[in-house]
């Protein structure tokens, strides 16, 4: 079963949530865990794809947006909004399998149960706090052991 963790954020501001699911993707990727990062748009996305860039003059974290895939992907970190959660090439011998799942999207993925890992960014924005409660609601009240971490 999938493992879920609540990261809550005590500000309300994008960056603050953004630059949280890169030190995470960040530090999974130092672990050679494979990373699926699902927004809510492709906008959204391509801020993400920018700040992944740039969050930390010492970081340097290669990825590719899940609809930009060429044959030979080398990436273990995609950026997806969408159905896109299905078109990473994770699972082939020479990608890395379905370990992160980082949640910035409103809704329940989809496809979250093929992950080991689930994380769920959530910052003190009202609504988004609230869609927040609601996904966790969700995870509970189907039997997911959920872990809260108060940042």
């Amino acid at each position: 079963m999938t493992q879920i963790d609540f990261y809550i954020l005590s500000e309300d501001s994008e960056d603050a949530r953004l630059r949280l699911a890169c030190r995470l993707t960040e530090k999974a990727m130092h672990r050679k865990l494979g990373v699926y990062l699902l927004v809510e748009t492709e906008g959204d996305a391509r801020k993400l794809d920018e700040l992944l860039w740039t969050f930390s003059q010492n970081s340097f974290v290669p990825h590719r947006l899940a609809w930009n895939l060429e044959a030979a992907v080398e990436e273990a970190v995609f950026i997806g909004c969408d159905g896109h959660a299905e078109t990473v090439p994770f699972g082939r011998p020479e990608a890395p399998g379905w370990d992160l799942m980082i949640n910035l999207a409103d809704a329940v993925p989809e496809s979250f149960g093929r992950y080991e890992r689930l994380a769920e960014v959530v910052d003190a924005q009202p609504t988004r706090r609230e869609l927040g409660r609601e996904r966790y609601r969700y995870y509970r009240d189907r039997g997911y052991e959920l872990k809260t971490h108060r940042l």
